[in-house]
């Protein structure tokens, strides 16, 4: 098709050049024959121009008739490679087609077979139903059957009760009314022996299969964790260079010790102890700000009431930074994360709150690396077992704020910060504000009790600690059948001694549970107490 068009062209540009060089052939012939004649000059001219025109002719058909061969040709061949190109995707088509087909009747074919499969799983498990309804069946039938034989029995137990009411109310005197309640008496009785006598035997079963786990988890759990104790008390004590320096703490008229005191909170006690002042008050963060800016005022020398301002503003500040690190660093040795700031920050309060003179942030970290060391042996969640170690006395640092208890105070605290409601399950209920009903809950408990009673852990003063021990003895001695009871291992142990005539062994049973309730609902104490009731028989004859 572009050649047909090529040689249109060239023809077209050859009857142009024809025109041209006639009309050229004419002008020189005009001015030659001027010069020659105009007749002769005319006629060679108008001869030649007669001549070119006849060749560009006959060359103009030569090229149309070319032109034309190669317009059909190219026709003819675009047709070929038309037809060509119309099988070719004729066949391409029809491969992918067959294609198509065979994937399909494959796919079917599978189909097929899985629907084949599925029938038979049915009518399997359609077979099994009825199996499984024909024994229901047979089943339904025999208790059918057992009722039957119940209710006979029950008829004759009901004569026979009859007959035996009858001739006890003969024998002995006794209206129904009154035999029903001896009997229901003795009935009473037997079934709380036969209560006793089972509580027994399971609590001897787990605790022959439970007590070697729980010691070795325990103690594994205790050995694993390695903490400095360090014993808390309410006086801090600042060394003096030289028994001067007291006068100038004490400054002109008192004024420098009544600005410490008035901007610390606390008690400065100067006397006769040399080199030495004695920091004292109730509140542990008051007297750690009052002893780090005395310690800053003695080093510098300049001890006046605007020093005293400036030196307890850096002082406060140092404590601040120390509760915030405290905070994150038990985070990071514990590995937590996602911990809250102002939750850290409330657990870096806990360093400077005491517990029967343990330090609370301690015992913390350490409730936590137990628990989640019992919690790896249990197959419980570590984190969460630390976390919860960790944040179960976080209520300590607010109790002098808000009313309450602290696991409360804790919880609804933590609560605020978007904490898990697991853990605040954990921290609510670690003191049993709240019935424990998870795992978590119970390793937390254990956690804080073994922290909390562990040898040397915690103190009390004397007289609080003579008379919890008058307590425990008071409320076993106070049970029918006891003998004599004695508080032993530092108030940790009450030995209870019962009368053998009065109290059997599985009364005894009865009896120590019973004692260790009235304890938990009547006292305050730190960790768990231990109630061994001891029941013995003495025969003695002498030989004469």
């Amino acid at each position: 098709m572009d050649n047909g068009l090529l040689a249109l062209g060239l023809t077209v540009l050859v009857v142009v050049v024809a025109a041209v060089a006639s009309t050229v052939a004419y002008r020189l012939g005009l001015g030659a024959g001027t010069a020659r004649g105009t007749l002769e000059g005319e006629a060679r001219a108008e001869e030649r121009a007669r001549k070119l025109l006849g060749s560009a002719e006959e060359r103009a058909k030569q090229l149309t008739a070319q032109a034309e061969e190669a317009r059909a040709a190219l026709v003819k061949k675009a047709e070929l490679e038309a037809r060509e190109a119309g099988l070719k995707v004729e066949r391409e088509a029809q491969e992918s087609l067959r294609a198509r087909r065979e994937e399909l009747e494959k796919e079917l074919a599978r189909e097929a077979e899985r629907l084949r499969n599925r029938e038979q799983q049915l009518e399997r498990k359609q077979h099994a139903l009825d199996t499984r309804l024909e024994d229901v069946q047979r089943q339904r039938d025999d208790v059918e059957k057992v009722r039957g034989r119940i209710e006979l029995r029950e008829s004759e137990v009901e004569r026979r009760l009859g007959e035996v009411r009858a001739k006890l109310e003969q024998t002995a005197g006794l209206s129904s009314e009154e035999a029903r309640k001896a009997l229901t008496a003795a009935v009473e009785a037997e079934a709380r022996l036969d209560a006793a006598k089972r509580v027994r035997h399971v609590e001897e079963e787990a605790r022959e299969e439970a007590e070697s786990r729980a010691k070795r988890i325990v103690g594994m759990a205790i050995q694993r964790y390695a903490g400095e104790y360090v014993a808390e008390r309410t006086i801090s004590t600042v060394t003096l260079p030289n028994d001067e320096m007291k006068g100038r703490i004490i400054g002109r008229e008192g004024r420098n010790i009544r600005a410490l005191e008035q901007a610390t909170g606390v008690d400065l006690i100067v006397d006769d102890t040399p080199e030495a002042v004695v920091i004292s008050g109730f509140d542990p963060v008051r007297r750690e700000v009052a002893r780090l800016a005395l310690e800053s005022l003695v080093a510098d020398g300049r001890i006046h009431p605007s020093r005293i301002e400036e030196a307890v503003d850096r002082a406060r500040q140092q404590v601040d930074k120390s509760i915030k690190d405290a905070g994150e660093r038990a985070c990071i040795e514990l590995g937590l994360t996602g911990v809250h700031p102002e939750v850290q920050r409330l657990v870096g309060r806990l360093r400077y709150r005491t517990s029967y003179t343990q330090n609370q942030w301690q015992h913390s970290v350490e409730v936590a690396f137990i628990c989640g060391a019992m919690a790896s042996e249990l197959g419980v969640n570590v984190k969460q077992a630390r976390r919860a170690g960790l944040l179960h006395d976080i209520g300590k640092a607010l109790t002098h704020e808000q009313d309450g208890s602290h696991a409360v105070i804790g919880a609804d605290y933590a609560k605020r910060y978007d904490e898990h409601p697991d853990i605040l399950h954990c921290i609510r209920c670690h003191h049993l504000d709240e019935e424990p009903r998870t795992l978590l809950a119970h390793l937390t408990m254990a956690a804080d009790a073994v922290s909390g009673a562990r040898p040397g852990a915690r103190r009390e003063h004397l007289e609080n600690y003579v008379q919890r021990l008058e307590e425990l003895e008071r409320i076993a001695n106070g049970f029918a059948g006891v003998e004599r009871s004695f508080a032993v291992q530092a108030g940790r142990e009450v030995r209870v001694l019962v009368e053998s005539d009065k109290v059997t062994d599985e009364a005894a049973v009865m009896l120590s549970r019973d004692i260790a309730k009235m304890i938990e609902s009547e006292m305050t104490y730190p960790g768990q107490i231990k109630v061994t009731v001891i029941r013995e028989t003495r025969v003695t004859e002498y030989a004469r």
